[in-house]
């Protein structure tokens, strides 16, 4: 028996540093196989971790949990299944998420890791000194009498030599009539490991906002804020958080929601990208038309408009009154934040006739057709803005001496054409917005809005524009943060984008102070609520959470008992999760 244990732990170790070498010389790899029932995962510093809903944790950390079952054979492992694993049903075929491995196992593998790190085990086959590993956690599946979820290892490490380890137990249930006292943790934490004094630190988030789906056919979208706030004394279980905290804001917006206020401005960005697809690959995918009306027909009538009008006067705000009535989703309560611009020029009341109508490459062709015989007649006249070069601009102002070079509507010159004037147009939105607003000075955004690189860049960079921009005006709507946050929030967006490239799953955090959220979060419920007791030692400690959400992804046992709700009484009164860590210390000298 120990010969077979001393292999495993010699092993165990052997594959586990393979896999710590191997990422720190950035080979990535899926997670790999153990002994056939195990996969192991090392979750690098940054990546999501599956730990952070209890602990926090964000570094270094090694994940075990039980092989997938593929579904072809789902029936021969269930005839197999002990009394521990069939608390989850494999059987019906779905993605059931991670999958746990009983306790029992996942202490075999806590302790293989605790071998191969013990100095007083020699007799292993083990490099000296022994090179300390990441920490190791386990998926546990609540099969034992204290229900736990996640157990844990750490090493201690002094000096670069390891002087021992910390192991944690993790356990939570849904339990709506939970009961604790914070005396009796500091006592137990302190009976536990022999202290005479610790400390408590609070920890609470808030969730201010989070999208639901519009109906069946619209999802949610991922945009979420969350206020999470931390302290030190806590007094009682559920403390509102003093405003002596610190706290942080934790923003994910993701965009295109048709409620936003920015929706219009949103499918004009969808056009714009539309074009510049079509332009690299060469295929287009036309998204439907805004207008009932062909698009040919809706650009002879602006000509005709502009001809009454010698190009000049009240078309402007004619074309800007109707991009307001396209744009319903305007709410009053945001035209001091964001209104569409009054001073749109000829190619830019242009690009919104033909962003809402254009639906092949045909209408492209024939819509250029008739605004460059417009302009060799001298039909129209138009204004522009100065500053841009784009080919239409260039067409224009040759107009107005009388004389203009032959342009080939053939090939992708007519898609160019457009996005051209389509980026001009979302630039100077953009700018207005932020220099507006005093959130932003040109300088600021000269790296989104240069026209020095090529185009399809300048579309990314327009793209990541917009994304601030709806990040700004959800925070606004739903948090109304004074102007020095809204500016604070702008420069971090805008140096997180000079240097990386678009991503709407990224959550924007920053740091507030309470006094100026506190209407946010005083008299509401948290999502989270947590406690942790230590005595100063980082790796020591007891911890209490409640959440309104389970904290672990891989046990379906927690769900309520639906047979028990009352008509009157509703799922949300009914669901809390209590979660503990508790932790032990073995010193190997």
């Amino acid at each position: 028996m120990w010969p077979r244990r001393n292999r495993a732990a010699e092993e165990f170790h052997a594959r586990l540093l393979q896999e710590v070498d191997e990422e720190k010389k950035g080979i990535c790899k899926d997670p790999f196989i153990y002994e056939a029932d195990v996969q192991v995962q090392l979750i690098s510093k940054g990546q999501p971790n599956p730990l952070k809903n209890i602990l926090n944790e964000n570094d270094v950390v090694f994940i075990l949990e039980k092989v997938p079952l593929e579904k072809e054979e789902t029936s021969p492992v269930e005839e197999l299944q002990s009394e521990e694993t069939a608390i989850s049903d494999f059987s019906t075929g779905e993605n059931v998420g991670p999958l746990a491995l009983p306790v029992g196992r996942a202490r075999q593998l806590i302790g293989l890791y605790t071998m191969a790190h013990n100095p007083n085990m020699t007799h292993l086959k083990i490099s000296r000194p022994v090179t300390a590993l990441p920490p190791l956690w386990v998926r546990c599946d609540s099969s034992d009498p204290e229900g736990t979820c996640w157990l844990g290892a750490e090493l201690i490490t002094t000096n670069s030599s390891i002087a021992g380890i910390v192991l944690y137990v993790v356990s939570c249930k849904a339990d709506k009539n939970y009961s604790v006292n914070l005396e009796d943790l500091k006592n137990s934490h302190k009976k536990r490991h022999h202290l005479s004094t610790v400390t408590a630190r609070g920890f609470a988030q808030y969730e201010l906002l989070k999208s639901t789906a519009l109906d069946d056919t619209v999802p949610a979208s991922q945009t979420t804020i969350t206020l999470d706030i931390s302290w030190s004394p806590v007094d009682e279980i559920l403390q509102i958080p003093p405003l002596s905290s610190n706290a942080t804001l934790n923003i994910k917006v993701e965009s295109g929601d048709p409620r936003s206020p920015l929706s219009h401005l949103h499918r004009e960005l969808k056009f714009l990208l539309v074009l510049a697809d079509g332009l690299r690959t060469g295929v287009t995918e036309w998204p439907a038309p805004l207008e009932t009306k062909p698009a040919v027909e809706v650009v002879q009538e602006f000509l005709n408009d502009l001809n009454k009008l010698d190009g000049f006067g009240d078309s402007t705000k004619k074309d800007t009154e109707t991009v307001k009535h396209d744009s319903a989703a305007l709410d009053r309560s945001i035209e001091c934040l964001f209104t569409v611009r009054c001073d749109l020029d000829f190619a830019e009341q242009l690009w919104c006739k033909m962003s809402g109508s254009v639906i092949s490459y045909q209408d492209l062709v024939k819509c250029f057709t008739l605004i460059i015989q417009s302009l060799q007649h001298g039909d129209v006249q138009p204004w522009l803005h100065s500053g841009s070069n784009s080919l239409l601009s260039k067409l224009i102002h040759q107009s107005y001496h009388g004389t203009m070079d032959t342009v080939s509507l053939s090939g992708t010159i007519p898609v160019q054409m457009l996005l051209e004037v389509g980026l001009d147009k979302l630039k100077k939105d953009y700018i207005s917005f932020f220099i507006g607003q005093e959130l932003a000075s040109m300088n600021h955004l000269e790296y989104f809005i240069s026209p020095s690189v090529d185009i399809q860049e300048q579309v990314c960079r327009v793209q990541k524009l917009h994304h601030i921009l709806e990040i700004l005006v959800s925070c606004k709507l739903f948090i109304k943060p004074q102007h020095e946050l809204l500016f604070s929030l702008t420069q971090s967006c805008i140096k997180y984008y000079k240097q990386n490239p678009l991503d709407e799953q990224h959550i924007f955090q920053l740091p507030v102070r309470p006094t100026a959220v506190k209407n946010l979060y005083q008299s509401e419920n948290p999502q989270k609520w947590r406690v942790e007791i230590s005595s100063g030692q980082k790796k020591v400690k007891t911890v209490w959470q409640l959440s309104d959400s389970p904290p672990v992804d891989h046990l379906n046992h927690h769900k309520p008992d639906f047979s028990e709700l009352t008509l009157n009484s509703s799922l949300e009164e009914r669901i809390s999760f209590t979660s503990m860590v508790t932790c032990s210390q073995v010193h190997f000298k």
